[in-house]
């Protein structure tokens, strides 16, 4: 439950690219995709700042180590690959990330941009809940931001990684509300 939201907030959308939403995912893409612009909407309202983070692992150190699964089975990713996905409107003005890491603060310039607006908090939503969200979610903690997440505004692959990081990890990292718990504290 969103117990208050603080004045300095910011809404953080992670990975909703073109190819990312046409993923088998574990919940209704469109649904995720209506919540988040809705959200999108409420915060440029508010006139409240809003960063859209794409993924490019091309060259990361992070994609070069051994694991047990390759998420793009090895294939390489297409033009259009780093594109947003047309329902989440970019505008000049919003933080745009590309992050090489699950996580969007890693060396990219989130921390620096949310810092010189004075943010405290942070609203996320986006694919994927236990990669993207959560890494971000981390580091985000890390630094002491407030976090707030969109339950319904975000998915992921296999939907046990989904219950687990909703279950077990984001509880210890902030507060957990609908859309519309969002954009109701949002317009108190």
């Amino acid at each position: 439950m969103i117990t208050t939201l603080d004045e300095n907030i910011a809404l953080v959308l992670i990975d909703l690219q073109k190819s990312i939403v046409q993923l088998p995912l574990a919940h209704p893409v469109d649904k995720v995709l209506e919540n988040s612009a809705r959200l999108l909407a409420t915060f440029r309202e508010a006139k409240q700042p809003v960063a859209i983070v794409n993924v490019n692992p091309a060259g990361s150190a992070a994609f070069k180590t051994r694991k047990d699964s390759i998420p793009t089975g090895g294939s390489v990713p297409g033009a259009d690959f780093l594109e947003i996905a047309p329902e989440i409107k970019v505008e000049e003005g919003d933080i745009r990330i590309t992050k090489r890491q699950w996580g969007a603060f890693y060396q990219t310039g989130l921390h620096d941009e949310l810092q010189k607006r004075g943010i405290t908090q942070i609203v996320l939503a986006g694919i994927a809940t236990s990669i993207g969200v959560e890494g971000t979610a981390r580091s985000a903690n890390e630094f002491g931001y407030n976090i707030a997440f969109a339950s319904d505004a975000m998915t992921d692959m296999f939907a046990d990684a989904h219950t687990n990081s909703f279950k077990y990890i984001f509880p210890r990292l902030g507060e957990i509300g609908t859309t519309d718990e969002i954009i109701a504290r949002l317009s108190e």
